[in-house]
């Protein structure tokens, strides 16, 4: 028996999925958890077979579970269920651990034949998170170096400014952090997004973890 814990903030997702699920012989949802501090918690308790887990959820996101489930060593295998197609959140998550990614709208026989894959030991082939993304993974680039070897050289201050925007704070939040000027923050955030050779900030956010920046 499959013994699946089940994350995700909307109560309807979650009764649809223990319904899907529960139709099966082999398949059982042992435990449920609305928000990211109570999913931790709840694999502490249960000890789960399989872990399914929304991206985006209150209090602690999906990533930032895998990465304390990671730190407290009980991680169970972990399959991403989003509608979102976040690459930065993705790739965090494949990073804490995570054994692949589908969207909620999945088909039924899929979203069984992943579960049991998974639960085996398996990982999905099918990932949200771009190919070359995951050739990162498998190949990484020595920390502050794009693929080519060069250095980043970020300053200390936008090193602390990317890392609040993989967060996605807005500028306007990110100077009330810093205690400085949204006008002098947006310098900062232009800076980097020519540094990082990025045309926008979730590009910069992905360029930065890439190189191991993050």
């Amino acid at each position: 028996m499959i013994r699946v814990a089940l994350a995700d903030d909307q109560t309807l997702v979650r009764l649809g999925l223990r319904r899907l699920l529960e139709l099966t012989v082999d398949i059982r949802v042992v435990a449920e958890a609305a928000d990211g501090q109570e999913t931790v918690q709840m694999v502490q308790r249960t000890a789960p077979d399989l872990l399914l887990l929304d991206v985006r959820m209150p209090h602690l996101d999906g990533p930032g579970v895998l990465e304390a489930l990671n730190e407290l060593g009980c991680q169970p295998p972990t399959m991403i269920l989003t509608t979102f197609t976040d690459d930065t959140a993705l790739l965090r998550c494949l990073r804490a651990g995570a054994r692949g990614s589908l969207l909620k709208d999945v088909s039924y026989e899929e979203l069984i034949a992943s579960v049991r894959h998974v639960a085996a030991g398996g990982t999905l082939n099918r990932s949200l998170v771009p190919q070359y993304i995951l050739e990162r993974l498998r190949h990484p680039i020595p920390e502050g170096h794009d693929a080519n070897g060069t250095v980043a050289n970020l300053t200390e201050r936008e090193l602390e400014i990317l890392r609040l925007m993989s967060g996605g704070y807005s500028n306007r939040e990110l100077a009330d952090a810093l205690s400085l000027r949204e006008g002098t923050v947006k310098n900062h955030v232009s800076s980097i997004l020519l540094k990082l050779d990025a045309r926008d900030r979730t590009r910069a956010v992905l360029r930065a973890l890439e190189m191991g920046l993050l």
